[in-house]
């Protein structure tokens, strides 16, 4: 095929190509350093205790929904290391450091696509902040978690993950699920919008099998993938667009199905999206009542997630990063520091009083 015949029916709606660094590059530019790296061995396997009940505290998956800031990210961080030394007799403190948004429309994408949050979509820079940040996040002693929307980028961070996502509106991709069989840190599956458990499960199946698929190698060559499948693959429940799903008869069918399926009666709860019914300031609301089944003996609860951030609500992005409010999220609504101390202190203390029930 000559380039004129190729012109005729190929990339007729790309505007241009730039070049990534491989992720090899990248890891080399921004290396894990050896105790980083255990660090974020023990936090996985702490993680994969709390999945199989072989330790008794709560998983708390907090922080801003999107990271679009890296310095208050770091602030945010530094708090919440802290905060998890305080309450880890009780908690297992993990940090929410989301990189990549799923639009039902259009919007901001997350950091990785656009770091300077003024749509030139320098997406190697974004790389290198997010890896960075995830870096610092180990320096503190802090585990990450992040919700793996893209096929490729994982490549250039997944090994600093303690804790991966795949969210509602990829939870039935078959896509999604054959790369989280290769992900190395335990993955929550969200039910999908509209609410069915089963198809969350079907995925968690899905992801604990052998795969092969095409995908980059850290050479930046293509590649076909065989996988062992993930064995940490678990359920977490986000309400849905017909209502929450965190209450106790909710939770008890979810076991239920999880049980008939042949997987463990165990699952982490979302307190934002439509457990929330979108309104970020119902979150401790949630927590609550979550903290109130954990005290009475429930050990189906093994964690909860929140939106979190330095300064509560949300901000829209009007000028790049010019007159944004510090610490305060640019995509969904996040309850502030001080309701996030408070929310994690219930928490702890439905945790204890579970322990002493026994």
């Amino acid at each position: 095929m000559t380039n004129r015949t190729r012109d005729q029916i190929s990339d007729l709606h790309i505007a241009r190509e730039d070049a990534l660094p491989a992720p090899s590059e990248l890891l080399a530019e921004l290396p894990c350093s050896a105790e980083q790296a255990a660090f974020i061995a023990g936090s996985r396997d702490a993680i994969r205790r709390i999945l199989r009940g072989d330790d008794d505290r709560l998983i708390v998956i907090v922080g801003p929904c999107s990271i679009h800031e890296p310095a208050s990210a770091i602030e945010y961080a530094q708090r919440l290391q802290e905060l998890a030394r305080q309450t880890s007799r009780d908690l297992l403190v993990v940090m929410r450091v989301y990189f990549e948004k799923p639009r039902t429309r259009m919007g901001w994408k997350g950091l990785i696509y656009d770091p300077s949050l003024d749509g030139k979509g320098d997406i190697g820079e974004g790389l290198r902040t997010a890896r960075r940040l995830l870096i610092d996040c180990a320096r503190l002693g802090l585990p990450a978690a992040s919700e793996i929307l893209d096929l490729v980028t994982p490549q250039y961070y997944a090994e600093l993950l303690s804790w991966g996502a795949i969210g509602a509106r990829t939870v039935e991709s078959p896509l999604h699920r054959q790369m989280a069989s290769a992900l190395s840190a335990p993955v929550g599956f969200k039910n999908p919008t509209h609410g069915s458990v089963d198809i969350a499960i079907d995925a968690i199946h899905v992801a604990a099998q052998a795969h092969r698929f095409p995908s980059i190698s850290m050479a930046g060559q293509a590649i076909v993938v065989s996988t062992t499948g993930n064995p940490d693959a678990h359920l977490v429940l986000r309400g849905a667009s017909g209502g929450p799903n965190y209450d106790e008869q909710s939770i008890a069918r979810a076991c239920a199905a999880l049980a008939t399926s042949g997987l463990a009666p165990r699952l982490l709860v979302d307190c934002s999206h439509g457990n929330s019914s979108k309104d970020y300031r119902r979150q401790p609301e949630v927590a609550a009542e979550l903290a109130r089944q954990v005290a009475a003996g429930s050990h189906a609860i093994c964690g909860v997630l929140l939106e979190s951030h330095l300064v509560e609500g949300r901000q829209d992005i009007m000028d790049g990063r010019h007159g944004l409010v510090y610490g305060q999220s640019v995509t969904d609504g996040c309850i502030g520091w001080e309701t996030t101390v408070q929310t994690l202190d219930a928490l702890a203390v439905g945790t204890r009083q579970r322990r002493e029930r026994r």
